[in-house]
């Protein structure tokens, strides 16, 4: 059975990594966010409450969170001790109710209650680093950024599309070698493949329809 931690495959041909996300693509075509959110506020704190944190156990505590504060002044009025009402089902609650109120009081007091399409004013704010930021410019406005989570760093080092030996090497790398017009949907398809298929522990490489094109040496193909 291959190892949990990513192992470093030889770098995929340029010319393979379009077709390889072509086949992933087709597998999941309406790849989108499994967080729930109504607006770009919601999902901000989605986003920030899904850090060690799956986006199911996220989902089951939002529902109600967003029920009583679906906006920053709402939040704000709540407190850290009412969303941590909401959320002890997930990970690190206590320091992330803390800095869903004051990043909701940041929002208020410097954006006008407005979450901001800027990404240093977005990682200035509790709770909010480059990968939340990219998550939020993504999904939120539309941005060609690539938010490099625990799967799409093992698939950038496994695949061989984009090694690296940190989040921000397989960053550059995906953003560098994924042709342009594919590359804000494909940090869904490559999220999702890694969480359904190109699974951690093993692989499930038999039903993968980019397996043609991966670089990893230890295929199981049933």
């Amino acid at each position: 059975m291959p190892a949990a931690a990513p192992r470093p495959a030889t770098r995929m041909p340029r010319a393979d990594v379009g077709p390889f996300l072509q086949a992933i693509a087709a597998m999941r075509p309406d790849a989108q966010t499994e967080l729930a959110f109504t607006d770009p506020y919601t999902l901000l704190v989605a986003v920030v409450l899904s850090a060690q944190a799956t986006d199911a156990s996220v989902n089951k505590a939002t529902v109600g969170l967003f029920a009583e504060a679906p906006g920053p002044a709402e939040m704000v009025v709540l407190g850290a001790e009412g969303v941590s009402r909401h959320i002890r089902v997930i990970g690190l609650w206590q320091a992330k109710a803390r800095n869903v109120v004051a990043l909701s009081e940041i929002l208020l007091r410097d954006h006008g209650g407005q979450v901001p399409h800027d990404r240093a004013a977005l990682e200035a704010l509790p709770g909010v680093g480059r990968k939340t930021a990219n998550v939020v410019l993504n999904v939120a406005f539309g941005e060609a950024t690539m938010a490099v989570d625990t799967h799409i760093f093992r698939l950038g080092n496994r695949t061989g599309i984009a090694p690296g030996k940190n989040v921000r090497e397989v960053e550059d790398g995906l953003v560098a070698r994924i042709p342009p017009d594919m590359l804000r949907q494909a940090h869904h398809w490559l999220i999702l493949h890694g969480r359904y298929v190109c699974k951690a522990r093993r692989p499930e490489c038999w039903r993968c329809a980019a397996a043609a094109w991966c670089r990893f040496k230890f295929k199981e193909m049933k």
